[in-house]
């Protein structure tokens, strides 16, 4: 729907609808009508608007078998005024012709329901492979969040055999994972009747086989967590240790993670910082999850050099002069590139340009204004420890460094060079004039995210990421 719109209308129009979700708003009563076919639809359209306003949870918890599912769906579903959806709820109360439909097609079915549609869904299990997952997008089924809690083999296996289970509220504890403090419920509490070890293996190894699927499939609304972590403030009743901390932790990320609205806007992003902040390596990492495109401004321009056009000679000009291209050749270079169908559907993220406050009115003066702007914050020191120690091969152009990216074989060690610009004294130059401009870019975007770059590539990504539907 998106892709089918922007084209039809004039480029500062397509900015204004882009910045206040119009797109996402045609889409979303587009795929309602088509998903709920109501008699009449303009009246549904009418409540679809009324809702968009309102944070209708749509939810997906998924995850391998004793991972806690159950547990969080159960809380998140009460906390949130839900409708719990399980595989049991979908077989229970079913007439013959409806638990013979496909349980894709009975899902769909479920979430159709009034109930679903005006209090929304928290969807426990399901879809269990890839294949599921894409023909419930198909049949209108589209998640606001999925959660995928995981855990380590040995421990599931653990919670399995110490699985236990109240026959009255149907809740579910453990023996030393989480224990019930209440004498009476304590005393009431049964081995849980769950799979048999094979099926539990046999589960275990179809959420490892599907994972890689499921995750790419809700790539944009996934939160992955971590369902075992740390035991904290443990104590024991009698001779049964409890830990409600732990699953406490995990629901109260999961609850953090689905409170947050995502950003309908296609994500055009904007890395800012200093040489040696990581903008090129953290463009990648945001690329290979999320499938936007890497628009680096330097290879752009080198592409463009070498390809012969009239364009091409120009900038091939001021290269072969060892002068900075101007910003009104760069940026031809750059609308085409942020033209192509690629980077209208899946969302950019540009490094190396705008340098400076006339090229970011110039940027922000074009159709292809970012929509989500991060500064990696670094030192003077860092940057220039950090990028000269940087070299490049000249037979592959690969960038490696001394300590972070070591060269793979002696071989490749022996033939890498030192760029002029990555020597101390041209990252120093380079440095005094980033620091500048530093101040009259952020001027121009007042919501700029700084992060700090002076840690692990890992945890600047973490901190990028947590950011990026929140902003």
């Amino acid at each position: 729907m998106e892709n089918m719109v922007k084209p039809l209308i004039p480029a500062h129009m397509s900015v204004y609808a882009d910045k206040h979700g119009v797109f996402h708003l045609l889409q979303s009563m587009v795929s309602s009508v088509l998903t709920y076919q109501p008699d009449d639809p303009v009246s549904h359209l009418i409540s679809v608007l009324q809702r968009s306003s309102i944070n209708i949870p749509r939810i997906m918890v998924l995850g391998p078998p004793a991972v806690g599912k159950h547990t969080v769906a159960t809380k998140l579903s009460a906390e949130l005024r839900a409708v719990h959806v399980t595989i049991e709820s979908l077989l229970k109360d079913q007439s013959e012709l409806s638990t013979q439909l496909p349980v894709e097609q009975r899902v769909h079915q479920r979430l159709s329901e009034v109930d679903c549609f005006n209090k929304g869904w928290v969807l426990e299990g399901l879809p269990q492979t890839r294949l599921q997952a894409l023909t419930l997008q198909q049949a209108g089924v589209i998640p606001e969040h999925v959660v995928i809690l995981d855990a380590s083999d040995d421990v599931l296996l653990e919670r399995r055999e110490g699985k236990l289970v109240d026959p009255v509220t149907g809740d579910v504890y453990h023996q030393t994972f989480i224990w019930q403090a209440n004498d009476i419920i304590a005393q009431r509490l049964e081995k849980g009747r769950g799979p048999s070890e094979a099926q539990h293996l046999a589960e275990l190894q179809l959420f490892r086989c599907e994972v890689t699927g499921l995750r790419s499939a809700y790539q944009h609304v996934l939160k992955i967590i971590n369902s075992d972590q740390p035991h904290a403030d443990v104590y024991q009743q009698g001779s049964h240790p409890q830990n409600n901390q732990s699953r406490a932790d995990v629901y109260q990320q999961v609850l953090a993670f689905v409170r947050t609205r995502h950003c309908s806007r296609t994500p055009r992003i904007l890395l800012l910082g200093p040489p040696g902040s990581g903008k090129s390596h953290q463009a990648r990492l945001l690329s290979e999850k999320y499938k936007m495109v890497d628009v680096c401004c330097d290879q752009l321009i080198t592409s463009a050099a070498a390809d012969g056009s009239s364009l091409g000679e120009k900038i091939q000009s001021y290269l072969d002069d060892k002068q900075p291209v101007p910003d009104d050749l760069v940026l031809q270079v750059l609308k085409r590139r942020l033209s192509q169908v690629d980077c209208s559907s899946r969302g950019w993220i540009l490094h190396g340009f705008p340098r400076d406050l006339q090229g970011a009115l110039s940027l922000q003066e074009s159709q292809h204004q970012p929509n989500r702007v991060f500064f990696l914050e670094l030192t003077d020191d860092v940057c220039v420890e950090r990028v000269s120690l940087r070299a490049t091969d000249p037979v592959s152009g690969e960038r490696f460094h001394a300590v972070t990216r070591p060269a793979l074989t002696s071989e490749i060690q022996n033939r890498l060079e030192t760029r002029p610009q990555d020597r101390t004294y041209a990252v120093t130059h380079t440095l005094n004039q980033c620091r500048t401009h530093t101040a009259a870019l952020q001027s121009v975007y007042p919501d700029v995210v700084l992060i700090d770059a002076d840690q692990d590539p890992h945890s600047v990504f973490e901190a990028l990421e947590s950011r990026l539907n929140s902003v």
